[in-house]
């Protein structure tokens, strides 16, 4: 995609955000090819954005809360800081996404890959635990007790490295 009409999508958006919903345009980037894009910041609520090739890209604060992001590509992408709160997230590709104090709470999550994902400080609800793969993904200690002591998931626990809250730099591998 263009980065004109990209830019185009984003302006129509946020006047529709702003304008509660009367005028613009909602942001259907449905099967869009992103890769690599710079979309710091974005707000993409109530977007659609479902399959779309995301990886690479740079999501770094941006605002995905309510958006369907369901079967998109998000290998590789920096996610930090984003706010993912009920997004529909069902089929999507994280592997090895930076998720670095994201907010996934209320996310849905099933089916979602997750594998090598960096989750330090990520914040999510018990609907996580309908991820279906996390392999080798990292997360702070506090997720400890329900990734080990889940039975879906005690198997993948020696693929995890937990990270202490308090300091980056203590890894704690099982």
């Amino acid at each position: 995609m263009k980065k004109e009409r990209l830019q185009k999508i984003l302006a129509d958006h946020k006047l529709w955000i702003e304008t509660g919903y009367q005028e613009g345009k909602r942001a259907d980037l449905s099967g869009a090819d992103l890769r690599g894009a710079d979309l710091r910041g974005a707000d993409l609520s109530d977007a659609y954005l479902s399959d779309v090739n995301l990886s690479d890209a740079n999501l770094t604060g941006a605002d995905l809360s309510h958006a369907n992001v369901s079967a998109t590509d998000l290998g590789g992408a920096n996610l930090s800081g984003a706010n993912l709160r009920n997004a529909d997230l069902s089929d999507a590709y994280f592997d090895d996404a930076e998720l670095r104090n994201a907010d996934l709470s209320g996310a849905n999550l099933s089916d979602a890959n997750l594998t090598g994902a960096d989750l330090r400080g990520a914040g999510f609800t018990l609907e996580f635990k309908r991820a279906r793969w996390f392999y080798g993904a990292t997360f702070s200690e506090d997720a400890i007790p329900w990734v080990i002591l889940h039975p879906r998931y005690s198997e993948l626990a020696e693929s995890l490295t937990f990270v202490q809250n308090q300091s980056q730099s203590d890894i704690i591998e099982l």
